[in-house]
């Protein structure tokens, strides 16, 4: 804009007063919040089992228990309808604190509304994650919060994800600001939430663990949270300086194929990338990838070098992909799994492994490496965990095991 005000001295005053007016304001900076992403799970289509009926979510409200990685006091919800075929509208949402662990009761002191562009009700799109607004609510790090969400018609597809290892709860009507929801029918899965972030401190960036079953805690206990990121998360706020740690596991999860949910590259982007301000993913996957090469027969030299050069070369995509938007990535051995009866591995397998934990090895590839393979091992038989950290399948870790895999991390790594 050209400024047409020469000097205050040669205007008369009318003009000066006009001037005065029409020259544009120097506005102070606005202070937005820092958001940090705070909480997250792995979304997949809800299917068999895994699958609410449509009866169960007509006129429903589902009450849902998550851990809050991060201590705030304003936080936004996301919603999913990531594999959804048609809108899905939600009529109301509230988040509380949970007042009694291992239970529906909510600190109703504590409950806050939802909102969605100021209005109670959102419809989201076919294939789309929807963000809430700022709401205020305080929320202690390392504490159970509950999203408690009505919905009036229940989508065909549902959109979820099924390790939650922590109740929910699923009552008719909407009773989403009810303390307690003593009939509720209750299952150990998340439908429709798909992350939490938080105003936090300045340049406080999150860390997300992005794997298989074994960072999705398969054989943990229910509400206990002793997941190897659940014990990274505990020994980082032990240090004062606590850090989200999101947890990207599917059970079943490779890097080349889709099995129960989509393959590692296919959701790279919306479970890394797009979050806000992470910093860290640490990426643990290849040990479904070298165990379905052979678990239903033997294969081919050729196929067992194309196995590793493929899980190798997709490392490299996500690297890139992770760098580009300024995030570290720290590349996990992959553990040994001799013995497992579900994979029965050779001893090519086993070569396999140790080739793509070279790799993995290998300076330059990664930002860093987390030795989990060293970690867990038995020096009397490397290609086999240390019996006090399997869980007795010989592929997962028990929760002695889950809870070395999080001391073998190193926390300088996040500073």
């Amino acid at each position: 804009m050209r400024h047409l005000c020469i000097s205050a001295l040669a205007l008369p005053t009318v003009l000066l007063a006009a001037c005065l007016v029409l020259a544009p304001p120097v506005l102070a900076k606005d202070k937005q919040p820092h958001w940090v992403a705070a909480w997250g799970s792995s979304q997949m289509i809800a299917e068999g089992n895994n699958a609410l009926t449509p009866e169960q979510l007509t006129d429903a409200t589902l009450r849902q228990v998550v851990r809050v990685t991060y201590p705030g006091q304003s936080y936004r919800v996301r919603l999913s309808n990531i594999y959804g075929k048609e809108p899905l509208t939600v009529d109301s949402v509230r988040i509380a604190r949970i007042a009694t662990p291992d239970t529906s009761t909510i600190d109703t002191a504590t409950t806050a509304k939802v909102l969605f562009g100021g209005r109670d009700k959102v419809t989201i799109p076919a294939g789309a994650d929807y963000l809430s607004d700022p709401v205020a609510v305080d929320l202690p790090g390392l504490s159970d919060a509950a999203i408690s969400l009505h919905i009036a018609t229940p989508p065909m597809v549902q959109t979820g994800h099924p390790g939650a290892r922590t109740p929910s709860y699923l009552v008719k009507g909407n009773r989403v600001d009810d303390a307690a929801l003593a009939d509720a029918t209750v299952f150990q899965r998340w439908y429709l939430i798909s992350g939490l972030e938080v105003a936090a401190k300045p340049k406080t960036r999150a860390i997300v663990a992005f794997g298989d079953s074994i960072t999705d805690g398969y054989g943990v206990k229910d509400n206990r949270n002793t997941r190897w990121g659940d014990g990274l998360m505990k020994r980082l706020a032990a240090t004062g300086r606590p850090l989200p740690v999101l947890n990207g596991g599917i059970g079943g999860n490779r890097m080349l194929l889709d099995g129960l949910g989509p393959n590692a590259l296919a959701r790279f982007d919306r479970e890394v990338l797009s979050p806000p301000n992470v910093g860290y993913v640490i990426l643990l996957e290849g040990v479904n990838d070298l165990g379905t090469l052979t678990r239903d027969a033997s294969a081919t030299p050729e196929a067992h070098a194309d196995l590793v050069a493929n899980v190798t070369a997709g490392y490299a995509q996500l690297i890139h992909k992770a760098r580009s938007q300024g995030i570290k990535v720290y590349g996990a051995t992959v553990m040994p799994y001799a013995g497992n009866t579900y994979y029965h591995p050779e001893p090519v397998s086993e070569a396999d492994r140790q080739a793509i934990n070279a790799w993995i090895r290998t300076p330059g590839n990664f930002d860093a490496v987390i030795d989990f393979d060293a970690a867990m091992r038995d020096p009397a038989q490397p290609d086999r965990l240390l019996p006090a950290y399997d869980s007795g399948d010989h592929l997962h870790p028990s929760e002695a095991g889950y809870k070395a895999m999080a001391d073998a991390v190193p926390l300088e790594l996040f500073k």
